[in-house]
């Protein structure tokens, strides 16, 4: 086996790869930032990996079957080589443990996403005794405490920052009251530090991330107080949030809308169904109305703000009648960027057991709705072609001949920049589109002196 037996000592390689949300890549991030601490340096080739570390998602279909597909993978690369260190983590790695060592031997250990803080202890340990093991107690508060200790060196222009973790919604369909706990909130001003920190180290976007995002609650600081003092970082000059909840979305926060001049005007907020009757098998604790009471006071408040979404089609007792309220929402809002599934059950869910609608009318209506929600998707962009928009530009292209940057509404837009505007906020003029980018040519500073 590829890691030697004292990492704090000699610089060690390791290879982490993400599947899943954006929360996961943020812990990959943060995992990294621990892991360093006892010797390990990145690496983008598996090859040279001495540890292969992967952060698995348990939130989509087959996520378990993927998880011993990739292992597979990794024991056909180092047949003929060392074998590394090999580290399942994430979603996955909470809902199975002792059941994926038993199921895999190639598996040395198995850390849940509380348990982040244990790492490099968990890795330190099996150096020394070669004992598998696994580490997935629910332990958010000490994960935090550790995690504000280590500074976070993601350093990217947009860069992820969770605030709040688990959930105490317990959606039927929906795993994650189970494998990330239950809600805690990160201390307020811990946030604002490592707000600060990614500005300094040249963040010019911030995304707040949490399982229910607007749930967070520190004392008597909420969402709404966390953005209007990020606003005061004066690098910053985005901010958004995800994923939220429509229970969860107070007053306070609303108007918040009203009074930011860095909050983004792209609101993503998980409806999943059109029907009540469907909200109500869901346990989603949300009515229509409450969602478009949201949507039409942040329209008030600013009517270029835009929704996204995301949609579980077919979900067990879901009628035709059903399925068209939900066209028929999306037809209203007019969701844009938004995210469809089949319904696929997850064990341990109240709705792992259900009877699931047939197959070829789930196909069906999945092709409808994306029909929908890609039109929307084009119909929006086309509303650019010809307009200058603001873009914040992330990084080259990988061919590094353009720039790539995003619109307000975390649109991809690709264009004729240069490497010094990466981290810049310049104006663009949309020349194409097609349903996912905006391609587009900078405009030149019209106060620069003619030459």
């Amino acid at each position: 086996m590829g890691l030697r037996k004292s990492p704090s000592k000699m610089s060690q390689k390791i290879f982490i790869k993400t599947f899943g949300c954006q929360m996961n890549e943020y812990d990959s991030n943060r995992i990294f930032d621990s892991v360093k601490k006892i010797g390990f340096e990145k690496t983008d080739n598996y090859e040279d990996a001495n540890c292969y570390l992967l952060n698995t998602c348990h939130i989509r279909d087959k996520a378990k079957e993927k998880v011993y597909h990739e292992i597979g993978r990794v024991k056909k690369i180092f047949r003929s080589k060392q074998k590394p260190l090999v580290i399942i983590a994430g979603c996955v790695a909470q809902a199975e443990n002792q059941e994926m060592l038993k199921r895999e031997p190639y598996i040395d250990l198995v850390i849940g996403p509380q348990s982040y803080h244990k790492i490099n202890d968990t890795i330190l340990n099996y150096a020394q005794k070669k004992k598998k093991m696994e580490e997935t107690e629910f332990d958010a508060i000490s994960k935090f405490k550790y995690f504000s200790k280590i500074k976070n060196e993601a350093g990217k222009v947009s860069s992820f920052l969770t605030i709040q973790e688990g959930c105490d919604k317990f959606c039927n369909f929906c795993v994650v009251p189970y494998t990330r706990g239950p809600e805690y909130s990160r201390p307020f001003q811990k946030i604002i530090d490592e707000a600060k920190y990614l500005s300094e180290k040249g963040t010019k976007e911030i995304i707040l991330l949490g399982q229910n995002v607007n749930a967070y609650n520190d004392g008597e600081k909420k969402l709404s107080n966390l953005i209007m003092e990020i606003e005061k970082i004066a690098d910053i000059k985005r901010i958004r949030y995800t994923t939220s909840h429509p229970k969860d979305m107070t007053e306070d926060l609303l108007d918040v809308y009203k009074i930011s001049q860095k909050l983004m005007p792209l609101v993503h907020l998980p409806i999943q169904s059109g029907s009540d009757k469907i909200l109500k098998l869901m346990n989603r604790k949300h009515t229509i109305n409450d969602y478009l009471y949201i949507f039409e006071k942040l329209k008030k408040i600013n009517s270029k703000i835009e929704f996204s979404s995301d949609f579980i089609i077919s979900y067990p007792g879901e009628q035709e009648n059903d399925f068209n309220n939900t066209l028929n929402l999306i037809e209203k809002i007019n969701f844009i960027n938004s995210y469809s599934f089949i319904f696929s059950p997850r064990p341990g869910t109240v709705a792992a057991d259900l009877n699931l609608i047939d197959k070829k009318i789930s196909v069906e209506r999945l092709e409808k709705v994306q029909n929908k929600l890609f039109e929307n998707q084009i119909n929006r962009n086309k509303l650019f072609k010809n307009q200058t928009i603001d873009v914040l530009v992330e990084n080259l292209t990988d061919d590094k001949m353009q720039t790539f940057g995003r619109s307000q509404y975390m649109t991809s837009v690709v264009f004729n920049g240069k490497k010094e505007h990466i981290g810049k906020i310049v104006p663009v003029k949309i020349k194409k589109f097609n349903r996912t980018t905006l391609f587009g040519e900078i405009v030149e500073d019209l106060n620069k002196k003619v030459a």
